[in-house]
Order: structure tokens, then C-alpha cells, then sequence
């Protein structure tokens, strides 16, 4: 090979090398372009997805909101503001006996199984008339303070599922009332069961007057109302009382002889409530 050849020989190879290098070196900067922009899009993308967190983290819930709503819907048969005022009875009925319950009370269920008879017995034969107020706070709710559902929706939803009831009528409200406090369906207290539409539902097929009621049953679905449920659970706060299940009949505080617990039997409930008619 002559010296001329040689040296054409290496400088061609040096030029393949140098093109090859900037090959190279375009390829390593594409792939750095590539890699800062998808960077950027994934940082992006999480920071979108932060932001969505956030957002919905700071969504105020179902229940925050029915609580904000200015425009309540309230079932029939109810009177006064918001439609909270729930009086069944005899219009002729001379004294009225105001039952303060929460739905998840586990007393109540006690209360209603035992004495729920003998009221329903007493309203219908105009011995006197119910006025009824829903509490929540088993729930976790203390309206007064702004906290909704700490502990659970159970109380809220079977209260709003009764103003679906009541919205049929006050047989349908009374009777629906007793199905959810009665030995069969009533759950432990710690056992969220009312939450679930599906749940109160099946109670309501044991109520002649809801079974494939389509009303009631969209009623209870939609949440129509939610918002009044929680309207009466503020009317409970307000009134001062304590605990359910709370009896009152002329302002006075309706007890067990001897005892500041509501009366639990139907002895009891019928010497305390003949003492109170007469009052």
C-alpha cells in the first residue's frame, strides 16, 4: 500500500468517526430534550393531580352540602319553618307528647319495642297527639357547631327515609318508624347499617303503605329530603335536650317513677303518662 493511500485511508476514517460522533451527539441531545420534556409533563401531571386531590379533598361533602342549602324541600303533613314541626294525632287531642329520638339509639330501639304499641294505641285513641323531633348525633353530627358526620350518615339517612315516609302520611311515618327500631332490623350501634339506601329500603317492604311504593322509593334514593333531615336534627340541638329517647308532654320531662330516665315498660309509661295527662 503506498503512504498516499494510507493517509487517504485514516483521514476518510477520521471523517466517519467525526460524523459518527455527531450523530451521536444529536442523538444524546434529542434524548435529553425527550427526557426534560416528559419530566416536565409528569410534573405536571402530578401537580394536576395534586391540585385535583385537593380540590376534592376540600369538596364540601353530600351532607356538608344539604346542610348549606337555602331551599329545603319538606315532606307533607309537617308544619312550621322548614316544614320540622312533625304533629300526629287527633286534632281534638288536648295534650301532646313530644318524643325526642335518634334512629341509631340502641334505648330507643329498646323504647319503641317495648312501649311503640302502646303510643300508637294512645294516638289513635286520641288520648294525645306526637310531636316527633329526629336527633343525629349518634351520627357525630353537632349542627350547632358545624360538624356533620364524624361518626357515621345512618341517623341523617333513616331520618330523611322517615320524611319519605311521612311524605306517604302519618300511618306510613308511624309504622315505618316502628319496622326501623324493631328487634328484626334495628342495628348495633356501631353497625352503620341506615347509611345504606339498599337497607332502609328493605325496611320499608315490611310497610304495606311503601312496599314498591316508587315514590317513596325515589324519595329515599335521591335524598329529597336530606336537607329538611337535617333541619329537624338542628331543631333537636336547639331544644336543649340531652339524650333520646327524651319524652315531654306541657314542657315537663316525662320519667320513670323514681328515676330521671324515660319510663321502659309499659307500667311505667302508663303511670307516668296518666300523671302528665292530668298535670
Amino acid at each position: 500500500m503506498s503512504k498516499r493511500n494510507s493517509q487517504a485511508n485514516k483521514a476518510a476514517a477520521r471523517e466517519r468517526l467525526r460524523l459518527e460522533r455527531e450523530r451521536q451527539a444529536k442523538k444524546d441531545k434529542l434524548r435529553r430534550q425527550l427526557i426534560v420534556a416528559g419530566t416536565g409533563v409528569l410534573v405536571l401531571a402530578i401537580a394536576g393531580g395534586v391540585g385535583f386531590g385537593i380540590m376534592q379533598a376540600n369538596k364540601p361533602s353530600h351532607w356538608e352540602s344539604a346542610a348549606d342549602e337555602s331551599s329545603i324541600t319538606a315532606p307533607k303533613n309537617t308544619e312550621g319553618e322548614n316544614g320540622t314541626t312533625v304533629v300526629i294525632g287527633k286534632t281534638d287531642a288536648k295534650k301532646t307528647l313530644e318524643l325526642y329520638e335518634d334512629s341509631r339509639c340502641p334505648v330507643c330501639a329498646v323504647f319503641e319495642q317495648a312501649v311503640g304499641e302502646t303510643i300508637d294505641k294512645d294516638v289513635e285513641a286520641g288520648k294525645y297527639r306526637i310531636k316527633y323531633i329526629g336527633a343525629t348525633f349518634i351520627d357525630g353530627d353537632s349542627l350547632s357547631q358545624d360538624r356533620i358526620g364524624s361518626n357515621g350518615e345512618g341517623s341523617k339517612n333513616a331520618l330523611s327515609a322517615l320524611g319519605a315516609a311521612l311524605n306517604v302520611s302519618p300511618d306510613a311515618f308511624m309504622a315505618y318508624k316502628s319496622a326501623l327500631y324493631s328487634e328484626k332490623f334495628h342495628p348495633e350501634e356501631s353497625d352503620d347499617k341506615f347509611a345504606k339506601d339498599a337497607y332502609l329500603l328493605k325496611i320499608a317492604d315490611s310497610v304495606p303503605a311503601l312496599k314498591n311504593n316508587s315514590e317513596f322509593k325515589k324519595n329515599v334514593e335521591d335524598g329529597t329530603f336530606d336537607a329538611w333531615a337535617l333541619k329537624m336534627s338542628r331543631t333537636f340541638d336547639d331544644s336543649g335536650v340531652g339524650g333520646t329517647p327524651t319524652l315531654k308532654m306541657d314542657g315537663k320531662k316525662i320519667t320513670a317513677e323514681g328515676s330521671d330516665n324515660a319510663p321502659m315498660t309499659v307500667e311505667q309509661f302508663t303511670t307516668a303518662i296518666d300523671k302528665a295527662l292530668k298535670g
